[in-house]
């Protein structure tokens, strides 16, 4: 096999120290606590789709501080309620096409799709940074956790789960979290600071142990993070600061559901050192599998990974 990073016996024990700020918990108990404060405002359109059978909806609802969050919402056939997935996109990307959910509600599943905050879907990110960044989201606000950009986007993830719990298409006791690189670091931050989905299925997350992620990356976008350095290097500490309160390294401790993740040992994007770090430190039922010649891209087969768990913890059949 070859090796990019640290070899697979060093990977499955590796747990680096964790770079909690004392407030850590009280900055997202505050963070939260707010976010519980605004109404959600949502709007449910059908969507004009070629499709027989499923329902298909495009939402707008309330995000973080002014934000407005769009989503695919698709609800089988039926009366349900139905176990409901929530799933994440990639960096830079968007919820993209309404085809690729008709898998999930093939399976007897609603899933709601949401863009990002401020990236190439219809999400806006309103926030007025006291700062300029390099290109890209990664260093929006990075010398203040108060306004990083993460902040809010976690933040919205979140409440995409409000909007499921409010609909009656939807099961609120069995809820899954999913995506690929960004979707895929979404999909464990959301399960760290909300109690409630019972599963989370992280592909190559992103957002993980970003320290060693901007001394190992080849590409972009962690290497957002060393440009900036490189333009203000007496910043550094107050970087590394801000970005530990959104690091899913520290996060990761307080996920409380099941948890299935992938990995490609060749990812030079979201190295595999990196992934492991975090996942090592998850104390609820989980399970990483290794894709030795994969690089950062989503892997077809850890579908099957995928559908037999989410049949399992959100369906109740055998594993």
């Amino acid at each position: 096999m070859p090796v990019f990073d640290k070899p697979l016996e060093e990977l499955e024990t590796y747990k680096p120290a964790l770079t909690c700020q004392p407030d850590f918990g009280a900055f997202w108990e505050r963070t939260l606590a707010e976010s519980r404060q605004a109404p959600l405002n949502a709007q449910v359109q059908p969507a004009d789709y070629p499709i027989m059978g499923p329902r298909v909806y495009e939402v707008l609802y309330d995000g973080w501080r002014g934000a407005r969050i769009c989503g695919w919402f698709v609800v089988p056939q039926g009366d349900g309620p139905f176990p409901t997935l929530i799933q994440y996109h990639g960096y830079s990307g968007n919820k993209g096409e309404i085809a690729p959910l008709l898998i999930w509600a093939a399976q007897g599943y609603a899933v709601f799709a949401v863009d990002v905050r401020g990236q190439s879907g219809r999400s806006t990110d309103p926030t007025v940074y006291s700062e300029g960044h390099t290109k890209g989201w990664m260093t929006a606000g990075i010398t203040d956790p108060e306004e990083y950009y993460y902040r809010g986007a976690y933040v919205d993830c979140v409440r995409a789960i409000d909007f499921v719990c409010s609909r009656p298409e939807c099961d609120a006791a069995h809820i899954g979290l999913t995506g690929v690189s960004q979707g895929g670091a979404l999909s464990l931050a959301v399960a760290g600071l909300d109690p409630r989905p019972v599963l989370t299925m992280p592909e190559v997350p992103y957002l993980c142990h970003f320290k060693r992620a901007v001394e190992m990356a080849a590409v972009m976008p962690y290497l957002e993070i060393s440009d900036y350095i490189r333009v203000w290097p007496r910043r550094a500490d107050q970087v590394w600061r801000t970005l530990s309160y959104f690091d899913n390294l520290n996060l990761a401790a307080r996920i409380g559901c099941a948890t299935l993740v992938d990995v490609g040992l060749l990812d030079d994007c979201c190295p595999p050192s990196t992934i492991y770090a975090t996942y090592n430190q998850i104390r609820a039922p989980k399970q990483i599998v290794p894709f030795p010649y994969h690089k950062h891209e989503q892997i077809g087969p850890f579908w099957e990974y995928k559908l037999r768990w989410a049949h399992h913890y959100l369906q109740g059949r055998p594993l």
